[in-house]
């Protein structure tokens, strides 16, 4: 990263932690409220399209009283910068994957939990249920920051660079690129592969260099972040199902009145559907489309990934998500 990258962070940073003291103060009549929000996604996401949909559309609602700034490809920083500077208040919107939370409150990790979903609705269905509300008072609580909405990312998958991956014994001493989270850890060593954790910023160089032997992730992360024209094999695993969190500072919730609260949150749910049916349709098509850029696309024993995880990686984390949780996702 240059220098001149890392100083504008901490600008940026700086000028949000000095908002926040102005934030405090009543808000004038008829003044304009700005809110950043801060993602890692490439700008050619879907989310990102998402992100300036919600933002013209509260603009709109409110006659230019909440004007949202998006911030795409880790302008603002990597996952956990960006979510540390929403808890801050620094930044006021973010989303993320949902275990990032996890490190705030460790129930949330569970809703990135290899082999827990069943499908995209599966997912919905808890979301909008008791579940994630509980989980959210914590997080407001613990850390200043409430979830307005969620998206779907996609079912994530493993590539390779060098080496065709048939089975689970192929990912033995396989170093794997894994997000900086403990549950993603746990499942590449039930797999006996090394984890990697890494920036997905950093991670199409490290990938072209071999510094990391393969990755994982959805489909359309694959294709925005080009990860295809540095990797050889797509191993349709399916691992895990992630879905992402939009997550706003309680500071910057509260300031805000019921008129603008409801526009923000109608607009998250209408674009953020637009998004996840962009996801799917790109997820039905881009196997396809890596197999005729020149990818080897394999279909590998699933249950030989799924049974080590399952013998682990519940049992290891109950005491962190509590007792019964998974059971009362698993059958929601």
């Amino acid at each position: 990263m240059s220098d001149s990258m890392r100083w504008t962070r901490r600008r940026w940073i700086g000028a949000g932690l000095a908002g926040m003291a102005v934030g405090a103060l009543p808000r004038r009549a008829g003044a304009a409220t700005t809110l950043r929000w801060a993602t890692v996604l490439a700008t050619n996401h879907p989310g990102v399209a998402m992100m300036e949909r919600v933002a013209k559309q509260v603009r709109e609602e409110t006659g230019g009283s909440v004007d949202i700034q998006t911030f795409p490809a880790g302008q603002l920083g990597s996952s956990r910068d960006v979510i540390e500077s929403a808890s801050s208040g620094a930044i006021q919107i973010v989303d993320e994957g949902a275990a990032q939370f996890g490190q705030f409150v460790p129930q949330f990790s569970i809703l990135e939990a290899p082999y827990i979903w069943r499908d995209p609705q599966h997912v919905r269905r808890v979301l909008n249920s008791p579940v994630l509300e509980e989980m959210n008072t914590q997080l407001v609580a613990k850390r200043s920051m409430r979830v307005i909405g969620s998206t779907y990312y996609g079912k994530r998958h493993v590539t390779s660079g060098s080496k065709a991956i048939n089975t689970v014994d192929d990912m033995k001493g396989f170093k794997l690129r894994i997000p900086e989270v403990d549950t993603f850890r746990a499942m590449a060593e039930a797999w006996g592969a090394r984890p990697t954790p890494l920036n997905i910023g950093e991670l199409y160089l490290a990938l072209s260099q071999g510094a990391v032997d393969g990755q994982e992730n959805p489909l359309p992360t694959i294709q925005s972040n080009k990860f295809f024209e540095v990797q050889k094999y797509l191993v349709l695993t399916g691992h895990i199902i992630t879905p992402r969190l939009i997550v706003v500072n309680e500071a910057a919730w509260q300031a805000l009145n019921a008129k603008e609260r409801q526009s923000l949150k109608s607009a998250v749910e209408t674009h953020g559907q637009t998004q996840d049916n962009d996801i799917l349709s790109q997820e039905s098509k881009l196997a396809d489309t890596f197999k005729a850029a020149g990818m080897t696309v394999l279909q590998p024993d699933i249950e030989s990934f799924r049974k080590p995880v399952l013998a682990s990686v519940p049992a290891k984390f109950e005491s962190k998500w509590g007792k019964g949780l998974w059971e009362r996702i698993a059958s929601t």
